[in-house]
């Protein structure tokens, strides 16, 4: 399977630079953009039974789109944090220590017609998020590997395999997913997007959990690997709307691990109301999220919500404010409760106060 993989996307960039090229008549500087973003953050977290937190945090990008032909570019970024696959935040400590930067995405867009688009590399996640909700995937997740995303008309489609952990030794780790959905125009009412998907991971049982082999609410056995495999179920619902000229989004989203009979299912639903695009303007966010221990894999979902993984429930509040078109003052209030399977449940409340600079 994974040398067929290979040879797909190998295939894909061949294709690619046999395609049409780029006029003549265009310099390089026109097929360049830079973009990139600071935030600033303050953090506090309570955890009952625990010493209290406060620290300062840093999250600074920068990316490079280059067009190579008409149909196909090439986006690189760079951002501060370690090896967290789900954080790009930068704890202010260590007496003054250099800050770590690394690769954050790196691959290619193709777009084969006006169907199908082709990503290969460390990509952004290419999976419909219903109001961009972390329940299942954290919002800094960049996954690597091939996509195919479709879109016609009211229906699109994404079909991926993405490499998780190559084994020297042993059998890898792959996340194979597909989703399917539709965008209805609803009229005055607004616009409706649904669907349904499919994720599932190969080799789990017997091996230590993803990243840094911390659970994070999985279970696992006395060797700390996993006893479940990971295969799920996706439904999900947004509604775009509008009330008194303020754009409103109500969201639902659910999912369950086929593999396990228990602590096997995760759901969500919320709403946001205004958005910031310029000076003046507000946004408010409220969710809540049900997150049972071995719904799905917990190194890859939000990584701030009870602390990160699963085995946790709770709200988040978030409220913004836009300076200008470029500056924006943010703060985010979880309130959860946490380990509640493993019969230890207890507060974990969580306060982040951001002020977020971009360019473009």
């Amino acid at each position: 399977m994974k040398s067929r993989i290979f040879t797909a996307m190998l295939s894909v960039v061949i294709f690619c630079f046999s395609a049409p090229t780029i006029a003549n008549d265009e310099s390089w500087t026109d097929r360049l953009t830079f973009k990139g973003d600071l935030r600033l953050r303050y953090e506090g977290i309570d955890e009952e039974g625990e010493r209290n937190r406060d620290r300062m945090r840093i999250r600074a990008r920068v990316a490079l789109d280059a067009k190579i032909q008409e149909d196909l570019k090439f986006v690189f970024q760079l951002a501060t944090g370690g090896d967290n696959p789900v954080s790009t935040n930068q704890t202010l400590d260590s007496s003054f220590s250099t800050k770590d930067i690394r690769v954050d995405l790196a691959y290619v867009d193709w777009q084969v017609n006006d169907v199908i688009t082709i990503n290969a590399g460390k990509m952004k996640n290419p999976l419909f998020r219903a109001a961009n909700a972390p329940m299942i995937w954290d919002g800094d997740l960049n996954p690597e590997g091939i996509v195919a995303k479709l879109g016609s008309g009211m229906v699109f489609g994404t079909i991926a395999a993405f490499s998780v952990d190559e084994r020297s030794a042993e059998g890898d780790s792959w996340l194979y997913a597909a989703q399917a959905g539709v965008k209805v125009d609803l009229g005055h009412v607004g616009n409706l997007t649904a669907g349904l998907g499919y994720f599932a991971y190969t080799n789990t049982v017997g091996y230590k959990p993803f990243h840094n082999a911390r659970s994070r609410g999985n279970s696992v056995d006395a060797n700390g690997n996993y006893i479940y495999e990971y295969k799920n179920i996706e439904v999900f619902g947004q509604l775009d709307t509008e009330v008194m000229d303020w754009p409103l989004r109500l969201y639902v989203q659910y999912t369950q691990n086929n593999e396990v009979s228990i602590q096997d299912t995760a759901y969500s639903f919320g709403a946001t109301l205004g958005s910031v695009k310029k000076k003046g303007d507000v946004q408010f966010v409220w969710l809540y999220q049900d997150i049972q221990a071995d719904a799905l894999i917990a190194a890859f979902n939000d990584s701030d919500f009870g602390g990160g993984g699963t085995n946790s429930k709770g709200h988040l509040l978030r409220a913004k404010y836009g300076f200008s078109k470029k500056v924006a003052l943010g703060g985010t209030f979880l309130l959860n409760e946490t380990d509640r399977f493993q019969g230890t449940e207890h507060g974990y409340n969580r306060v982040q106060i951001d002020l977020e600079f971009k360019f473009n």
